[in-house]
């Protein structure tokens, strides 16, 4: 009887590099997208309370940033949005791998739809929560230009947002609609799972698709839309909630739902979809590029550091 062949597992790169590149690519993909979140933003608080609405479309929003604020103004809180990946994405890919390999059987078979969404629906929300602090950061720091200059806040870069919100404040306040954004990030989570999967199985049921890049793209897009009309409320709610001030010392909303309620009231009910295009518009190129750059790192790696 022949001895049985002696099967060598690749090699593949430590979880603290997986974690590490995951930030990365995240941090990567933000430098290209950050105009789109900056835009997002100052849609969702166009219109707020009682004033008039700044910005009549999102490419209006665009040419006034450049208009007052210059090239520099577009990139007003990148610093901000930099931490948030690294915060929020390592902390989501971690939690993730780890529930994964718990739930994956001792005969290697990996856990069901069900509970791969379960799983994600947990790192997303435990990712949000570790990355609140510079969401908060990023939200004040995007809005700031749209305000009279004695009513700025005027930080220089998140650790200084950070410093001076924890010192004028309270450190409590950096956790501030934390609520909302985990629900946020449970319900993208969530849509992107579930839409993704369909869109993919509608299309190659209608015969002119194979499973190939050109149907991924495509499902990815459908998914994409779902996620941004299915999450926009409750983004709206994060934002408003981290942006605001105290009022005669109290502040302007309760909770998000008294934010939604306010916003249908006095803004209409599709103000709750304020500033849908950049938000769709950076969806689809941020998960594309964070995905070309982690590609990139781990070929980079693997030649550099496993093959070696």
């Amino acid at each position: 009887m022949a001895a049985p062949a002696n099967t060598v597992k690749p090699k593949t790169s430590p979880k603290s590099i997986k974690f590490l590149f995951g930030g990365l690519a995240g941090m990567g993909a933000t430098v290209f997208v950050q105009p789109l979140d900056l835009v997002k933003n100052r849609m969702q608080l166009s219109g707020q309370g009682s004033r008039a609405r700044e910005y009549k479309t999102s490419l209006h929003a665009v040419v006034s940033i450049l208009r007052n604020e210059g090239i520099q103004g577009i990139y007003t809180g990148l610093s901000a949005g930099l931490l948030r990946q690294a915060t929020y994405t390592t902390t989501r890919l971690g939690i993730y791998t780890v529930l994964f390999e718990k739930m994956t059987k001792a005969d290697g078979t990996p856990p069901n739809f069900f509970m791969k969404a379960v799983i994600g629906m947990t790192a997303g929300a435990t990712g949000a929560f570790v990355g609140t602090p510079a969401e908060v950061a990023l939200i004040r720091m995007t809005s700031d230009g749209r305000l009279p200059a004695d009513q700025r806040r005027g930080y220089t870069n998140v650790f200084n947002a950070l410093l001076r919100i924890t010192k004028e404040e309270g450190v409590t306040t950096l956790w501030r609609g934390c609520i909302p954004t985990m629900a946020r990030a449970v319900v993208v989570n969530a849509a992107q799972l579930a839409s993704y999967s369909q869109s993919k199985q509608a299309l190659m049921e209608t015969g002119y698709f194979s499973d190939n890049i050109f149907l991924h793209f495509c499902a990815s897009m459908i998914s994409g839309l779902v996620t941004t009309a299915a999450s926009m409320p409750v983004d709206i709610a994060k934002t408003r909630i981290q942006n605001m001030r105290m009022i005669d010392g109290k502040p302007e909303y309760k909770n998000g739902l008294d934010v939604l309620l306010k916003v249908v009231r006095n803004e209409g009910f599709f103000s709750l979809w304020k500033g849908f295009t950049p938000y769709y518009a950076r969806l689809g190129p941020h998960t594309v590029l964070t995905f070309i750059f982690l590609e990139q790192m781990n070929k980079f790696y693997r030649i550099y550091f496993l093959d070696s």
